[in-house]
């Protein structure tokens, strides 16, 4: 055999050292299992090839043709399949549409297989080392093509529309080794199979062809990382972030940075990157002293500082740079950028917010203690008698049937005195109404220095004043009134327009409870209606037998 024979043998094996180094090399994940499989099937022609010129027997050279254009078919459909994996589109392969895309490539192998009146293959000078071709076979070469075209056309979309330089040169090297792959299966055809009547054969072009294009992937696997899962990750996620992203070696020289820093900062990988170019002309928020004293003096300690800056927009930036460590050694740094316009907006109009309420809140403050006041006031008036300022009679009504009750469900002593301004129609009627009011007025002052701070003082109409007395024995409550009736009559009265001072006396009549065997504790009007019945007769009698006087009842 002479060494054109050997070419093929040896394409072979050095397809296959690829596929062994590739095999030990790399993490294997499912796009490598694509690849892994793709590999394999271009393998196959070479081998083919050397075998069909070891061998003088027909049967044996037709076994690998047609085994060798069966791989053809393996190797169209895996360049489809492995460019749709290789852009992120595996998503796309589902199970109707992978085989309606791929059941050309598994139905014209059949005919290569079973080579029905040699329409695929016909032997010449009988054998299968030189042979011509039909129908079906030109049938499975436009079909070969349109794979392969179809990859180079979604190759060069991706490379047009993706704005990621890493992405484009991974994308290219596969491009440019399907490129040359295409161009020497098509010289292959035209010069072993068109022009093959006139030229000699030249054998191993696809194989040539598919050992460069392998080369390429290989090149771009460990150069490009093209199948590094992590670092495909990675940078995924990082031009994902919204924050800027700067990835500087020892020297501060740019090794990486994301697509979200780019439209804010003139930078390339490989510029030395000056901290000190992002500070000026800018409102400084933190201490940039001591942010730059951090950064240039102590590199292994994490430096931060916020910055506003004016041109164009208001920007808050917040600049922070930690170091890279490597079993304790500083071997770069990472300085990210960050814009938190928004937030700071967001902050500032929360502390509006927040002021505008506080604001609000010592509004409704002072509108509630005003509205307290007014309440109280209120309550004060529905209670107190606005001419003296003493109880009314609704408030001891209400206080009565309460504390009443209660004397008498535990037997407390107690007691009512009802008094009465004795002649006071003489005073309206000699002085007038504004003196009578004075006089009544300064009576209720006289009367309140003799009660005691338990002691309930009302206005039950007009002139007469009622007193509840609780914790009070018959005794103790006659000693008052006499004391209540000398206070009054010994105050002296200056009004106005009068030329003397006036004094005045009272009637009063008492009732005094100290036994309860007989009292009624269902009916509590029931039986204040009683007391106030009683200390008004006391009253009245006070008044027939000559005023100035007091009558006690004891019940």
């Amino acid at each position: 055999m002479g060494l054109l024979v050997w070419f093929d043998l040896l394409l072979f094996f050095l397809l296959f050292a690829l596929f062994v180094y590739i095999m030990a090399s790399v993490t294997i994940t499912n796009l490598h299992k694509i690849y892994l499989i793709f590999h394999f099937s271009m393998m196959v022609w070479p081998f083919c090839q050397f075998a069909i010129q070891t061998t003088d027997k027909p049967q044996f050279q037709l076994f690998y043709v047609k085994l060798a254009f069966v791989d053809t078919a393996l190797i169209s459909a895996g360049w489809l399949v492995f460019t749709i994996f290789l852009i992120g589109h595996s998503s796309f392969l589902r199970r109707k549409i992978a085989l309606l895309l791929f059941s050309p490539a598994l139905l014209l192998p059949l005919g290569a297989i079973f080579n029905p009146n040699g329409l695929f293959v016909l032997p010449v000078n009988g054998g299968y080392y030189e042979r011509s071709y039909g129908i079906l076979f030109w049938i499975n070469f436009i079909i070969l093509i349109s794979y392969i075209i179809a990859s180079l056309y979604i190759m060069f979309r991706t490379v047009k529309s993706t704005k990621s330089l890493r992405i484009k040169n991974q994308i290219k090297h596969v491009l440019q080794g399907i490129l040359v792959l295409f161009i020497f299966i098509i010289l292959d055809i035209i010069l072993n199979v068109i022009l093959a009547q006139y030229l000699p054969i030249i054998p191993g072009l696809t194989s040539l062809g598919i050992l460069i294009s392998a080369v390429f992937f290989v090149i771009a696997i460990h150069r490009d990382k093209v199948f590094d899962i992590v670092t495909i990750a990675h940078q995924d996620i990082i031009d994902t972030l919204a924050l800027g992203i700067l990835v500087l070696n020892e020297d501060e020289t740019v090794v990486e940075i994301n697509q979200s820093l780019l439209p804010h900062i003139s930078l390339q990988i490989g510029d030395h990157f000056e901290i000190e170019a992002y500070l000026p002309h800018v409102e400084i928020v933190s201490n940039t002293d001591s942010f730059l004293d951090t950064y240039r003096n102590h590199p292994g300690k994490k430096a931060e500082i916020e910055l506003v800056y004016t041109t164009n927009e208001r920007r808050h930036v917040i600049i922070q740079a930690a170091p890279i460590m490597v079993s304790g050694t500083r071997v770069g740094r990472i300085v990210t950028i960050q814009n938190i316009s928004e937030l700071r907006r967001l902050i500032d109009e929360t502390k509006l917010q927040n002021e505008i309420l506080q604001e609000r809140n010592q509004s409704l403050i002072l509108i509630q203690e005003e509205l307290f006041q007014t309440n109280q006031k209120l309550e004060q008036m529905a209670l107190t008698d606005s001419m003296t300022g003493c109880y009314n009679r609704h408030y001891l009504t209400q206080q009565l049937e309460h504390e009443v009750m209660m004397n008498i469900r535990y037997q407390i002593p107690f007691a009512i005195f009802l008094l009465d301004i004795d002649f006071f129609k003489l005073v309206n009627d000699n002085y007038g109404h504004l003196v009578g009011d004075e006089v009544i007025c300064s009576t209720v002052d006289a009367i309140k220095e003799t009660l005691r701070r338990t002691d309930i003082l009302a206005r039950y109409g007009g002139e007469e004043f009622m007193i509840y007395l609780p914790h009070t024995t018959p005794l103790q409550a006659s000693f008052l009134a006499e004391r209540v009736k000398s206070a009054v009559e010994k105050n002296k009265i200056m009004a106005e327009n009068v030329a003397h001072s006036l004094s005045i006396t009272i009637s009063m009549g008492i009732v005094s409870i100290e036994s309860f065997e007989m009292e009624n504790l269902e009916t509590p009007k029931t039986y204040l209606n009683e007391l106030f019945e009683s200390v008004d007769k006391a009253l009245y009698q006070a008044k027939n037998e000559g005023r100035n006087r007091i009558v006690s009842i004891v019940r």
